[in-house]
């Protein structure tokens, strides 16, 4: 058994540790291969399915569904691969700014090898390697810097052939990038002093994948309904992994999960933080109208759950898989263990 050097500390006093890194803590990181976070012996068995899994191959813009795909240590094949940019400045632009974004339209073509690119409404489309070459790259596009949130990275920037519909459509000079070959490091929760290992990934806000239940969407919907809104789906949350889920919320504790049956290799995935939402789910996918309170206000309500995020609304889980293989919907999501000790720590 270890020998801690300091106490087993309350919730509060961890969370604070976390922020600040000690070089104390840090060091146990390194040593204890658990993670920072204290694993509780599960109660009983915790497992449901996988009914959907979902990319966004572009940030911000309308992703799809697949029946399976691969499971990279970066993210699921083709998920935020790209990302549109400021012309100028070559910062990145979201739906946050621009609800419009959600009408821009992604697809895989027939035998998987193109990315198909629509604009809800317009005629207009464009066609683009859903794997590109350097052969490819070196021909198309410009490997230039790139700002996402505060950290900088490389990208391949596309030319004008081909962000010309996507211009004119959004009324800004505006840039297709797909992520070059510099890794971006996961920050916050998923810093390599936290979580064990070294890991990068494309274009999400901080880390690969993220996971969410049907059962916390339905409580959600309950509540939406019974404050006089509509329904909505769980697109409006931009889950990689869904879940059917049992019990409402039980994902909060998940700790480490794993990804088994179909005849598949199992994939272990580390459950570093609770998704804080920002109000890009109040964006009607369909229509890309922003809703002026919900679902944002119904959440306030009861999912201030995080003491690392006290004033955003919690829905989904992020995770870190630790290792790659095919996923399909009909596996089983087992949870191997449970924490009470997460705390959102900012990665951007």
């Amino acid at each position: 058994m270890m020998d801690f050097s300091f106490p087993v500390l309350p919730v509060a006093a961890l969370g604070l540790l976390l922020v600040v890194l000690s070089p104390r803590v840090i060091n146990w990181a390194r040593t204890n291969k658990s993670g920072l976070l204290q694993a509780l012996r599960l109660q009983k068995e915790t497992s449901s399915e996988i009914v959907s899994l979902r990319v966004y191959p572009i940030k911000s813009c309308r992703g799809f569904e697949l029946p399976k795909t691969t499971l990279r240590l970066h993210g699921l094949d083709l998920d935020r691969q790209w990302m549109f940019v400021d012309a100028k400045t070559h910062e990145f632009i979201t739906i946050r700014q621009i609800p419009q974004m959600t009408l821009i339209n992604t697809a895989l073509s027939d035998d998987g090898t193109s990315l198909l690119l629509s604009i809800t409404g317009s005629p207009e489309k464009v066609q683009i390697p859903a794997r590109p070459d350097a052969a490819w790259l070196a021909a198309h596009t410009t490997l230039s810097q790139v700002k996402i949130w505060d950290t900088v990275t490389d990208g391949h920037v596309y030319g004008d052939a081909i962000n010309a519909p996507f211009t004119r459509f959004l009324q800004r000079d505006i840039c297709l990038v797909y992520k070059g070959p510099t890794p971006r490091i996961l920050q916050g929760n998923g810093d390599p002093r936290l979580l064990g290992r070294q890991q990068s990934t494309y274009f999400p806000d901080v880390h690969p994948v993220l996971i969410a239940s049907e059962a916390s969407l339905a409580d959600l919907n309950q509540r939406l309904r019974r404050n006089g809104a509509e329904a909505i789906t769980v697109e409006r949350f931009r889950p990689n992994i869904i879940v059917r889920g049992t019990v409402p919320w039980a994902e909060d504790s998940w700790k480490t999960v794993r990804i088994s049956g179909c005849g598949r290799e199992p994939l272990d995935l580390d459950v570093v933080a609770r998704c804080a939402r920002c109000q890009v789910p109040n964006v009607d996918p369909d229509t890309a109208e922003k809703h002026k309170r919900e679902p944002w206000d119904t959440l306030m309500t009861y999912r201030r759950v995080d003491e690392g995020m006290k004033y955003k609304p919690c829905f989904g889980m992020l995770s870190a898989p630790r290792s790659e293989g095919v996923v399909e919907v009909g596996m089983k999501l087992e949870v191997l263990e449970e924490t009470t000790q997460h705390r959102y720590i900012k990665g951007f």
